[in-house]
C-alpha cells in the first residue's frame, strides 16, 4: 500500500501499465475541499462513486497530476476497544514509509475490480474486498461502514490521493497478515495509539487515530 511519501524510483518504471481510479479535483473542490478527517461521508459518496464523475487513469500519470484524486479505500479494524496496527515493512513498497505505524489497510482501485456496474459503487466495493483479502485473514464475522474521508494536500503525494476510512467491527481478534508487508500486526489500545505509538504512525493514521478517540 501507497499512501504517503514515494520511493526514489521514477514513476514511470514504477506503475508502469497500472490504471488507477480517480476523480477530477475540480469535484472535491466542488463538494467542499478539507484538510485532515471529514466525518460528514455521506456528503462526498454518491457523486465520488458516480460512475459519471471517476475513470481509469495510467497510474504514472495520476501520481503526477494534481487536478486528480486516486480514491483510496482505507479500512480500520476495531475489536473491543483497540485497533488493529501494524509496522510498515520493507517490501510495502514505499521506501519513506518503512518501519512507520500504520492502521490502515487499503490500496488502488483498478480495472479487475470493475464488474457490470461499471466504475460505480460495485466497483468500489469490489476493491475493498480485494485489498482485504489480499492482505488479511479474518476468521470471525463483522461489520463494516464507511465513517468518513480523508485527506492531506501538505505534500505532493497528499495532493494526488483522497481516502475512504472504513471501520470494520470484528468478532473476534483472530486475525492475521498475508504479507510480509505488514509486520508486528497486534491490536492496540486506544491509550497506546494516542500516546506512545501517534508520533510513529503515518499522517492518514495519526489522522484517523485522533478523529476516533
Amino acid at each position: 500500500m501507497d499512501l504517503a511519501l514515494r520511493d526514489e524510483m521514477p514513476a514511470m518504471s514504477k506503475y508502469q501499465g497500472e490504471q488507477i481510479l480517480v476523480v477530477p479535483r475540480a469535484l472535491f473542490d466542488e463538494l467542499g475541499a478539507f484538510e485532515g478527517f471529514c466525518a460528514d461521508a455521506d456528503r462526498y459518496l454518491q457523486a465520488l462513486l458516480d460512475p459519471g464523475n471517476n475513470f481509469f487513469m495510467d497510474r504514472a500519470v495520476a501520481e503526477e497530476d494534481p487536478s486528480h484524486k486516486q480514491l483510496i479505500p482505507y479500512c480500520l479494524f476495531h475489536y473491543q476497544g483497540a485497533l488493529l496496527h501494524y509496522t510498515r515493512g520493507k517490501s510495502s513498497g514505499e521506501s519513506r514509509l518503512h518501519a512507520k505505524g500504520s492502521v490502515g489497510i487499503g490500496g488502488h482501485i483498478n480495472p479487475v475490480d470493475a464488474g457490470e456496474e461499471h466504475l460505480g459503487e460495485a466497483t468500489y466495493y469490489a476493491a475493498v474486498e480485494r485489498e482485504i483479502a489480499e492482505e488479511l485473514t479474518i476468521d470471525g464475522g463483522h461489520s463494516n461502514r464507511i465513517i468518513g474521508l480523508i485527506n492531506d494536500d501538505s505534500n505532493n503525494v497528499g495532493k494526488v490521493h483522497l481516502g475512504i476510512v472504513h471501520l470494520f467491527d470484528l468478532d473476534s481478534a483472530d486475525v492475521s497478515s498475508n504479507e510480509d508487508a505488514l509486520a508486528n500486526l497486534a491490536f492496540q489500545s486506544r491509550e497506546r495509539l494516542l500516546g506512545e505509538l501517534l508520533p510513529h504512525l503515518e499522517t492518514w493514521s495519526a489522522h484517523c487515530v485522533q478523529a476516533l478517540f
